[in-house]
């Protein structure tokens, strides 16, 4: 069965080469390391420390096999060929919420990169999906967990 392509940007490619090389090579050696001084705490069979070091070894080589995945099935999107006129993958809009006037930026990501506190949002959002294909001018009404927001496209341009 053949994986699904998952679109990325750059730098969200670049975010999980540098996870997997981090987990690769430092994280590993620091499990290591613990399951070394764990053993030399004696009887395996009631050891805690040597049974969170185990764990520990087991979720950081299921992230490394996630992550490799991941990049084998990444599909990175050149932001050179973005229309800066049309929302797509890799732009950065600046909304307003017509509701109160308040303003917001959002940078458009694949749904792996997404993180709302930093203000990248998944193409598959809400608001993400509404905001795509759009011009600056456009209005929006988007249905959301907390209602329906009514939003204004302010500007579009190329994510930094």
């Amino acid at each position: 069965m053949a994986k699904k392509q998952m679109l990325y940007t750059p730098d969200g490619y670049q975010e999980l080469v540098e996870e997997l090389n981090y987990l690769k090579t430092v994280r590993r050696e620091e499990i290591k390391n613990d399951i070394a001084v764990a053993r030399s705490f004696g009887d395996l069979s009631e050891n805690a420390e040597y049974d969170e070091a185990r764990n520990e070894q087991a979720k950081t080589e299921a992230r490394i096999k996630e992550l490799e995945d991941l990049i084998e099935n990444a599909v990175i999107i050149n932001e050179n060929e973005i229309d800066t006129s049309i929302v797509s993958l890799g732009s950065t809009v600046r909304v307003r919420d017509e509701a109160d006037g308040e303003e917001f930026e959002y940078s458009l990501v694949g749904s792996n990169e997404a993180n709302p506190l930093l203000g990248k949002i998944s193409d598959q959002s809400p608001i993400g999906k509404k905001l795509m294909g759009t011009r600056e001018g456009a209005v929006l009404n988007v249905d959301t967990p907390a209602g329906v927001l009514t939003l204004t496209v302010l500007s579009v341009s190329r994510s930094k």
